[in-house]
């Protein structure tokens, strides 16, 4: 079973939603969550949070973080996590899981950060966990690699 399934069975045993903020990924994290059957019972969608100021406008990162740190931070992930429940609930609660990518896929540094870092985030209504990674790699290689760690973190969490 992979580490998708396993989080969408988690999930619907736990009866929790989740959403799901991606910048380095691109939309890999939720792709890889909607190609498991019976994920629409869990699965409240993703935001795609590429641009630095969209984490903001759509995820309310803190603007003065991203204009001081840039997006490569871990606090920044944290607030990707948070804000995405919230953007993604439904009419009377968040979303009970939110899980967030940003980091740096290369090929060159970001924001003072090389080529590789990688925060992974996941909330729930218990906390927050953030996960910093250094990978290595191709492009496409570290975004699998922070697409799985956010997957795994997920799962360590839920």
């Amino acid at each position: 079973m992979t580490d998708a399934a396993a989080l969408i069975a988690r999930l619907i045993k736990r009866g929790w939603t989740v959403g799901v903020a991606e910048s380095l990924t691109g939309g890999m994290v939720i792709a890889e969550l909607v190609s498991v059957p019976g994920a629409s019972a869990v699965v409240r969608g993703g935001v795609v949070a590429y641009a630095t100021e969209v984490k903001h406008t759509l995820l309310g990162v803190d603007a003065a973080l991203l204009a001081a740190s840039g997006a490569v931070h871990p606090e920044v992930a944290r607030q990707m996590a948070e804000g995405v429940r919230g953007a993604l609930g439904g009419a009377d609660a968040a979303a009970e899981v939110g899980i967030a990518t940003t980091g740096v896929a290369g090929p060159d540094p970001q924001d003072g950060q090389p080529v590789g870092t990688v925060y992974v985030a996941v909330s729930t209504g218990e906390g927050t966990r953030v996960k910093r990674l250094l990978l290595t790699g191709s492009r496409a290689e570290i975004r699998t690699q922070a697409m799985d760690a956010a997957l795994g973190l997920a799962l360590a969490v839920v």
